[in-house]
C-alpha cells in the first residue's frame, strides 16, 4: 500500500511539474521566412508589445522553407493551447488548396483564424533605363518586343503570378514569369536591367523607387497608396488584372485551441496593432496595418477564393513544389 501511494505521489508530482514547465514555456511566433524580411519585422513588433499586454515571454521562431509550408505543418502539429501562433501569408491558405495535388494540412479543419494584421501591397517595377514609364507605355513596348515579355515573381502559384498570367491575355502578348529567391535578387536584376518588369510586395521596391534606382509604373488593388499617391493603380492604367493581387498577414492558431483562449489572443493582437508604436514600424516596413478579428480573415479568404478559383482553373497551373 506504501508503495502504491507513493507511486501516485511521484506520478503526481511529475504531473504537476509537467503543468508548471508547460505554463511557463513562452508564447511562440511562427513565421515561414528568414529573419530581416517585412513579416519577421512585424513579428517582432508584436512580441514586444504582446510580452507587455500579456505578461508572459513571447519569442519569434522563423521556420522558412518549402514555401512557408514547414512553419504552417509546425504550428498544425503543434498543442492547441494558445502558446504557438503562425503568422502566416493568407496565399498559402487561399491559393496552395487550388494548386498543390496534396498538401500536409486542410485550411479549413486545421487552423482558426484570430486576427488580420495587414496588407501587403504589391507593385509593378521596371529600371529606370527601361524605354517605358508607365503601364500603358509597357504594354506597347512589350507588344512590340515580345522577346522582352518575361516578368520577374519571388514565387509561383501566388496572387502576383495570376495576376500577370491575366495582364497576358489582356494585352494579347504571353508573357513569361521567372521566378527569383527573393525580393533581394530580384531587385537586383529589375536594377541592372536583367528583366524588364517586375512584380512584387512594396516593401522590396520603395525604397529603391524613392532613391531613383527603380520605377514603379503601377500599384495593384483598387486604391492608390499613402507612400506613392502620384502612382496610379494598374486599374486605373486600364487593366484590372491585379485587384486582388496583394496578399495579407494574419494570425491562425491550431484548431482546437480553446475559444477562450482564441478570444484572449485576438483581443491582445488587435490592441497591439492599434499601438501607434506598432501601426508607426509597419507603415515603415511599406505594409497597411489593419487589425480586424479573425472572422473577417475567414470571410476575406473566402472571398479571396471565389475570385481565384475560376482563374487558377483556367491557367491549368499545378505546382510541381
Amino acid at each position: 500500500m506504501a508503495s502504491f501511494l507513493k507511486t501516485l505521489l511521484l506520478a503526481a508530482s511529475i504531473s504537476l511539474a509537467g503543468a508548471a514547465a508547460h505554463a511557463d514555456a513562452p508564447i511562440r511566433l511562427v513565421i515561414g521566412f528568414p529573419p530581416g524580411g517585412a513579416l519577421d519585422s512585424l513579428a517582432r513588433s508584436l512580441a514586444e508589445d504582446l510580452r507587455t499586454t500579456l505578461k508572459e515571454p513571447v519569442l519569434v521562431e522563423n521556420r522558412p522553407g518549402a514555401s512557408t509550408r514547414i512553419s504552417i505543418e509546425a504550428v498544425k502539429a503543434a498543442r492547441p493551447d494558445g502558446r504557438t501562433i503562425l503568422l502566416g501569408s493568407t496565399p498559402p491558405f487561399v491559393l496552395f488548396p487550388m494548386t498543390y495535388a496534396r498538401l500536409n494540412y486542410d485550411v479549413d479543419k486545421d487552423f482558426i483564424p484570430v486576427a488580420h494584421l495587414a496588407i501587403v501591397p504589391s507593385v509593378l517595377s521596371a529600371g529606370t533605363d527601361q524605354p517605358f514609364k508607365t503601364v500603358p507605355e509597357y504594354v506597347a513596348w512589350v507588344r512590340k518586343n515580345s522577346a522582352g515579355a518575361s516578368v520577374g515573381l519571388t514565387n509561383l502559384g501566388g496572387g502576383l503570378h495570376f495576376s500577370v498570367l491575366q495582364l497576358s491575355k489582356a494585352i494579347g502578348v504571353p508573357l513569361a514569369p521567372v521566378t527569383y529567391k527573393g525580393g533581394a535578387p530580384l531587385a537586383t536584376d529589375i536594377v541592372g536591367g536583367h528583366v524588364p518588369l517586375a512584380a512584387d510586395a512594396l516593401a522590396s521596391q520603395l525604397e529603391l523607387h524613392r532613391a531613383g534606382k527603380l520605377r514603379i509604373l503601377g500599384v495593384a488593388g483598387t486604391r492608390r497608396l499613402s507612400w506613392l499617391p502620384d502612382v496610379p493603380t494598374i486599374k486605373e492604367s486600364g487593366y484590372d488584372a491585379f485587384d486582388r493581387a496583394n496578399a495579407a498577414y494574419a494570425a491562425f492558431v491550431p484548431a482546437g485551441t480553446p475559444k477562450d483562449v482564441a478570444a484572449r489572443l485576438e483581443a491582445a493582437l488587435l490592441a497591439a496593432m492599434r499601438n501607434p508604436q506598432v501601426r508607426a514600424q509597419v507603415d515603415r516596413m511599406g505594409l497597411e496595418p489593419t487589425g480586424l478579428p479573425g472572422a473577417e480573415v475567414t470571410r476575406i479568404m473566402n472571398e479571396d477564393r471565389a475570385y481565384w478559383r475560376p482563374i487558377v482553373k483556367a491557367s491549368g497551373f499545378r505546382s510541381e513544389d
